[in-house]
């Protein structure tokens, strides 16, 4: 039976003649599994799509030294300046699941999503499809300031 952060992974490594082995095996890593869940759901509620497929994409490209990286590296700094609140897990059978989460800069807001006239949507706005597409950014401008 598996428990919370059991992982079989398979790595190659490389040997001195220039040949590579592959070993697998199972690793544990539970407080991990459950930081790296909380986190990405709490990052899923405080960043809009586009911000969380950049970050992920800067997390893999490694440029050592390059203005690029610096580039990439203050950006990453500067997620999680946003990225607060709370999250409550259950743990069962080997699964993390979010029982809750909040937090002060939700991306989401009750008032906005019915659609009804507020202070940042208008109707017109339908009219307009690129308009909606920023609207997780706008809502974040209205909680900065």
């Amino acid at each position: 039976m598996r428990s919370v952060g059991d992982t079989e992974l398979a790595v190659s490594t490389w040997l001195k003649a220039g040949s590579s082995v592959l070993k697998v095996g199972d690793y544990k890593t539970p407080g991990g599994t459950i930081l790296f869940t909380a986190a990405r759901k709490l990052e899923s509620l405080t960043l809009d799509r586009e911000t969380i497929q950049v970050k992920d994409s800067c997390l893999q490209v490694c440029r050592a030294g390059d203005p690029l990286r610096e580039s990439m590296d203050a950006f990453i700094e500067k997620i999680p300046a946003t990225t607060t609140g709370s999250v409550s897990l259950k743990l069962y059978k080997g699964s993390v699941t979010v029982t809750r989460r909040e937090s002060p800069y939700n991306l989401y807001r009750q008032d906005i999503s019915s659609f009804e006239r507020g202070q940042i949507y208008d109707e017109t706005d339908a009219t307009g499809f690129s308009r909606l597409c920023v609207l997780p950014m706008r809502v974040r401008s209205m909680l900065e300031s």
